[in-house]
């Protein structure tokens, strides 16, 4: 006896093409936006200030490995309302605690597994095999929409969007339509898993029968031979691989099954043909969007293992007053996580303060200053913990980013020139409710201009009253007025070539570093001389 259905519909591990997940356009339950419809489509490009924040390394990061969900433009997407921020912060911290995680990490891998299984069904060259495939798909489909339900149960989410998923699983599990299907597939599996049939090989074929209770040959020859066994001894037997894809005997004999059972296998095919969209939308669009969540903290997992804090920010859209303790650039960490020690800084703003103006040595760290603040900031607008130990911070309409970037032959402006355009149509856009990060413009002219058109600028910030972060080399600049706060990048103070990359309050002291740090490499003029002369 030979039982090819078994075979061939075992539940195995199987490799498949990238499955698209159906495009979440349907107006139902989000479990990432507070009003489902402001879900982005996905062709949704990155905001312009990515590559400056090295925002497009982190969000590459936390996504790799998650492909099949495309949940870039769920990152590409900022959120305005603190409320819908807050939405997403229940969530995330729900899956930081109890179960939450581990049942939704094993729902995710159970859908994937029913991808899978209609990948192979859609695949498979003969009917009779594509709708067995089919059926353990609706199976496994059915089996863990109940477990997540049970399990959600259990484990109490607080957070809104959690209870009402499982609300929503409950009303579903007990609708009509799911307990017929789940019903159906149950039924075809038991008829089916009774099905038994022999088969007889004769010379080059061979025949397919109904079983009637033959004897079963191979358990009479091995206790024939059981009295000859003495202790272990090789085995010889070949051991076949097991594929998904069934050879043409194993068709051949599954289709005489089929024939001695037209019935069942009737309705086999006409289940399978009625139900083809069996998934729900819902289902289906939760599925990929907690992956947002679960692949976000998966990425965090590392960092939080070294030491490194991370917290949810208060979010306000009018209160200027903000700060942060101990925070860093995640992109920055990720490179230098277990090679170095992670530096992390604190800043805040009170009163009428609304710039940091950041000045001292070059490769102290203010760069990576700016760059973590503009990160902070966009994390938490798409409803991220964040960096650090506590936080308060604002939420920005947009965030604008002016970073030195290499001259373009093809627009015929100068470095210069570039800097005061892109500097304007930034200004011409930004509100009082944006975030300014600039980054070392203007240093392509002398002090002098530099210095007046920096002056000139800042006029135009302070009128506008947008928070801002500008990293500059003009130490005037942090002394404009009130709304301008000092930081600089600091040094060890016995040893000015050293950094700390610590940026600190601090009133601008006008003090180069560049001669020390020629000193230590020996490229002074004198040490230059003597090594030439050596």
């Amino acid at each position: 006896m030979h039982d090819v259905l078994e075979r061939s519909w075992a539940s195995q591990e199987t490799a498949t093409d990238e499955e698209r997940l159906p495009s979440i356009s349907t107006p139902t339950f989000s479990v990432l936006f507070l009003n489902s419809k402001d879900a982005p489509n996905d062709d949704t490009e990155a905001p312009a200030c990515f590559r400056d924040l090295n925002l497009d390394r982190v969000i590459e990061a936390v996504i790799a490995g998650h492909e099949e969900y495309r949940l870039a433009p769920f990152f590409h997407r900022p959120l305005h309302d603190p409320d819908a921020v807050r939405y997403r912060y229940e969530v995330m911290q729900d899956l930081e605690v109890g179960r939450c995680f581990e049942i939704f990490t094993a729902f995710g891998k159970a859908l994937h597994e029913v991808r899978n299984r209609i990948a192979n069904a859609t695949k498979s060259r003969y009917r009779e095999q594509a709708d067995g495939l089919f059926l353990e798909a609706i199976e496994l489909y059915c089996d863990s929409v109940t477990i997540c339900q049970s399990a959600l149960d259990e484990a109490c989410p607080q957070s809104r969007g959690l209870r009402m998923f499982l609300q929503f699983l409950k009303r579903y599990l007990s609708s009509a339509e799911f307990r017929v299907i789940q019903a159906h597939a149950q039924a075809l599996r038991q008829s089916l898993s009774a099905v038994r049939y022999s088969i007889l090989i004769a010379d080059a074929g061979f025949t397919v029968n109904h079983y009637r209770n033959e004897p079963d040959y191979s358990k009479e020859v091995e206790d024939v031979f059981e009295r000859f066994k003495q202790g272990s001894v090789k085995s010889y037997l070949i051991q076949y691989s097991e594929t998904r894809e069934m050879d043409h005997i194993e068709a051949q004999a599954l289709e005489f099954v089929a024939q001695l059972n037209p019935d069942l296998f009737s309705d086999l095919a006409s289940f399978v043909r009625e139900n083809r969209e069996f998934q729900d939308p819902t289902i289906l669009r939760f599925d990929r969007e907690i992956q947002f969540y679960l692949a976000y903290l998966r990425h965090l997992a590392k960092f939080k293992e070294a030491g490194l804090p991370f917290c949810y920010a208060a979010i306000s859209t009018n209160d200027w007053q903000i700060h942060s303790s101990d925070s860093f650039d995640l992109a920055l960490a990720n490179k230098l996580l277990g090679n170095t020690e992670i530096v992390r800084n604190d800043f805040y703003l009170k009163g009428s303060e609304r710039t940091f103006v950041v000045t001292g040595p070059n490769q102290g760290g203010k760069t990576t200053f700016a760059r973590s603040f503009g990160q902070l900031h966009y994390l938490a607008s798409i409803g991220c913990c964040i960096p650090g130990r506590e936080a308060r911070l604002f939420l920005p309409d947009r965030i604008f980013t002016h970073f030195e970037k290499e001259e373009d032959i093809h627009d015929l402006r100068g470095k210069l020139h570039d800097d005061l355009v892109r500097i304007h149509a930034i200004l011409a856009e930004a509100t009082a409710h944006s975030v300014l990060i600039m980054n070392e413009i203007f240093t392509s002219t002398t002090v002098q201009d530099a210095t007046m058109l920096s002056d000139r600028i800042m006029g135009k910030i302070v009128k506008l009253g947008a928070l801002t972060v500008w990293v500059t080399f003009i130490d005037e600049v942090s002394e404009y007025g009130p709304q301008t706060v000092s930081m600089m990048s600091t040094i060890v103070p016995n040893d000015p070539s050293c950094r700390t990359f610590k940026v600190i309050r601090k009133r601008a002291d006008g003090l180069s570093y560049a001669l020390s740090i020629a000193e230590k490499y020996r490229v002074t003029y004198s040490s230059l001389k003597t090594r030439v002369s050596a």
